[in-house]
């Protein structure tokens, strides 16, 4: 009888434990896929408006080139300074050309290609000179045997004469502005992005290997050439890699920029953190057996009736019955204690699991699940409140010039200077990168831009080792004044941040009601 006791109450406490175990550890996963693929996306979405923006300046770059051109294209010096220009004032261009209407090149750099005064037959001068229009051609390989994109802009002269084109080359294969732009963006937590353009082609890897190679079965390179949009799709890649990805497509070009990681990384902490709430719960559960055998004969009926307890406790409401059984001796009080505590462990490991997901690592301000959890309470509750969203002025040059780690120092910094001008009831979330967000309960816009005014100047009086003295801009909104989900109000806050950066940075915008 004892034996029996004990198998049955012991079995019936590991199946109800693993049954609860097994159920967190799903929704956990799930919630982290999930998460990880919302990241994803959001980051390829903003690296496909950094790099769409460098397109946009490097042909507006051209187009003023291209103006003053007309009435200088009989001017060799002054035409070989321009392409001189073109090339080292901003560094967006590997090579600059300057050609006449007969395709032959009037200005060139660096002179070490040796192709002035040379008749180009390239497919990127064939399609400028045919087109006569501001283009980015494909990917091509050119008369110097360089794997190029070719950006150009016609020069029209008096009464709409074609006289020719100004353009810049960007060298695939070697360093060029993708590699800058692209290369410093990677996260020690296997995540990486590549580039790729409408013809499968790679246009920027991490490995140098690859650029270049045309990708074969993809689906996620299948979305960008059909959908031409972006969003995001667990799959596996061209290596057999289980990744989740997230995708965006630049609209000038239609190339698209993938940022994932794989699943079995993405899932690894969860794995551990799940390991180390079964190691610590089997002590526990090992203390619980030589209580239950050596009074098994003497309290069958307890027994039973933590054992039911016990093979319940996935169930709503276990920790009250446990509490109400009548433990009438010691030994009985002792198994209950100990399965009531096993239960209280269960849930406090679960809720750091809880936390965890809503938790930014690096500065253990809430992410983005989080933010969306306390917005999703006040909007049920028709609760008012007010947006301060913020961004670090500059941040990428500090990570260029001073390296990630003073990088995450200025973010931790940033954070801590957020709690110091917030409230308890106040939600400070990290947004990505080096945006914030605050979420101020119950206060209107006047408050909220107190906040965010006292906020700035904190951070401008800060010094930071190693970076010095750093500034943000602020956007400040209220659900007040805004109509709409929350959604919306955060959308109005990006808008009102903008205005803070088109009025110079180190400032807090406001915009009017919708």
């Amino acid at each position: 009888m004892r034996r029996l006791i004990v198998l049955v109450a012991f079995v019936s406490a590991v199946v109800s434990l693993a049954n609860t175990f097994y159920a967190s550890y799903r929704v956990q996963r799930q919630l982290l896929i999930d998460t990880t693929l919302e990241a994803n996306h959001a980051y390829a979405s903003k690296l496909a408006s950094t790099a769409e923006d460098f397109l946009q300046s490097a042909r507006q770059q051209l187009a003023y080139s291209a103006a003053n051109l007309p009435s200088r294209m009989d001017d060799d010096a002054w035409l070989s300074a321009e392409a001189q220009r073109l090339r080292l004032q901003t560094n967006s261009f590997n090579s600059a050309l300057i050609v006449n209407s007969l395709g032959k090149v009037l200005g060139v750099s660096p002179e070490a290609l040796a192709l002035k005064n040379r008749q180009l037959d390239s497919l990127g001068a064939a399609q400028a000179l045919s087109e006569r229009r501001p283009l980015i051609t494909q990917p091509y390989v050119s008369s110097a045997g360089n794997l190029v994109v070719f950006i150009s802009h016609p020069i029209f002269g008096k009464g709409g004469r074609y006289l020719g084109y100004v353009g810049g080359s960007i060298y695939l294969k070697q360093k060029n502005i993708l590699y800058t732009m692209l290369g410093q963006h990677y996260y020690r937590d296997g995540s990486y992005i590549y580039v790729v353009d409408q013809n499968r082609r790679l246009l920027y890897h991490p490995d140098p290997q690859r650029l270049g190679n045309v990708n074969g079965a993809n689906d996620v390179i299948d979305s960008i050439i059909v959908d031409q949009g972006s969003g995001s799709q667990r799959m596996l890649n061209s290596q057999g890699v289980d990744m989740l990805a997230g995708y965006a497509v630049m609209p000038s070009t239609g190339w698209g920029i993938v940022a994932q990681r794989s699943t079995a990384m993405t899932l690894a902490p969860l794995n551990q953190l799940m390991a180390n709430t079964v190691w610590h719960s089997l002590p526990v559960a090992l203390l619980s057996l030589p209580f239950i055998w050596w009074l098994a004969s003497l309290i069958s009926r307890p027994l039973m009736q933590l054992a039911e307890g016990a093979r319940r406790m996935d169930t709503p409401g276990t920790a009250e019955q446990l509490a109400a059984i009548r433990s009438w001796y010691v030994e009985a009080a002792q198994i209950k204690k100990a399965l009531l505590k096993g239960l209280a462990l269960l849930q406090n490991k679960i809720g750091k699991l809880n936390s965890d997901v809503q938790t930014d690592p690096l500065t253990g301000l809430s992410n983005r699940r989080g933010m969306a959890v306390a917005l999703d309470a006040w909007q049920a509750q028709t609760r008012p409140f007010s947006v301060i969203a913020i961004d670090i002025d500059h941040f990428k040059q500090v990570n260029d010039q001073w390296g990630h780690g003073v990088g995450d120092d200025v973010i931790l910094r940033l954070a801590q200077l957020m709690r110091a001008c917030s409230r308890d009831a106040d939600v400070l979330c990290r947004n990505g990168g080096d945006e914030f967000i605050m979420l101020l309960p119950d206060a209107d816009l006047d408050a909220a831009m107190q906040v965010a005014e006292r906020l700035r100047a904190r951070v401008a009086d800060a010094v930071i080792a190693g970076a010095g003295a750093i500034t943000v801009s602020l956007g400040v909104v209220s659900s007040v004044r805004e109509e709409g989900s929350a959604e919306a109000v955060l959308l109005a806050a990006d808008a009102a941040l903008y205005v803070a950066k088109q009025n110079g940075r180190n400032c807090v915008g406001i915009t009017e009601p919708a």
